[in-house]
């Protein structure tokens, strides 16, 4: 019975490193300099006072820097705001207004509950076909990677600019992410909302208060 039991972890751990391989070379090939129709800043914590985490204000950073560099006309941020007490989206865009972005030109995703809806509905809600995803560089490879399994042309650009708290723990529950991310693209997963287009090459506004 041991050696059964013992057998099956050696196959599930070959299984889950083979995956995390798989995708981490298909999203990694998308880590090159170039532009888009939008810059796609993908969620993550902000604290009790709205404030974002150092993860995310690295992120949104970032993105600045490459809207400031005109590598795309709109930023698309997507996040967690499944509640009304929790806002990421909310939190990302009050940062890059107050950082000079035209308020037009920040697109709020506000059903981005994890990696795989929110790079489903930049595709198929806001029709972006040429993505610069940005986040840190642990997560960067599965992101272009579920972007490109829905469809969409997509680069990426690393947003880390220090030392991060817990990284080893993000690190970690990535190796379990990349074989879901697979398990969601191979079942055909649907994101928990979709809802009516909303074209990127519009005004941003009609998002903000949905």
């Amino acid at each position: 019975m041991k050696r059964k039991i013992a057998a099956g972890v050696s196959v599930l751990l070959a299984v889950v490193v083979a995956l995390n391989v798989f995708v981490w070379r298909v999203g990694k090939a998308g880590i090159v300099d170039g532009e888009g129709d939008a810059i796609v800043v993908l969620g993550a914590g902000v604290y009790p006072d709205g404030q974002p985490s150092a993860v995310l204000v690295d992120r949104l950073a970032t993105a600045l820097s490459l809207y400031r560099a005109g590598r795309a006309p709109k930023i698309l941020v997507t996040g967690d705001h499944g509640r009304p007490s929790y806002d990421e989206p909310g939190a990302m865009r009050r940062w890059l207004e107050h950082h000079g972005v035209p308020t037009e030109a920040i697109f709020m995703d506000h059903a981005g509950f994890d990696t795989f809806s929110s790079m489903t509905r930049a595709r198929r809600v806001f029709g972006i076909e040429r993505p610069i995803v940005v986040t840190q560089a642990f997560h960067l490879p599965r992101a272009l990677y579920l972007a490109r399994s829905s469809g969409m042309a997509a680069t990426g650009v690393i947003a880390d600019r220090r030392a991060y708290r817990g990284a080893l723990a993000m690190r970690a529950r990535e190796m379990v992410s990349a074989p879901k991310a697979w398990l969601d693209v191979t079942t055909g997963r649907e994101p928990r909302y979709l809802g009516p287009r909303i074209p990127i090459d519009g005004d941003g506004r009609v998002t903000h208060d949905m």
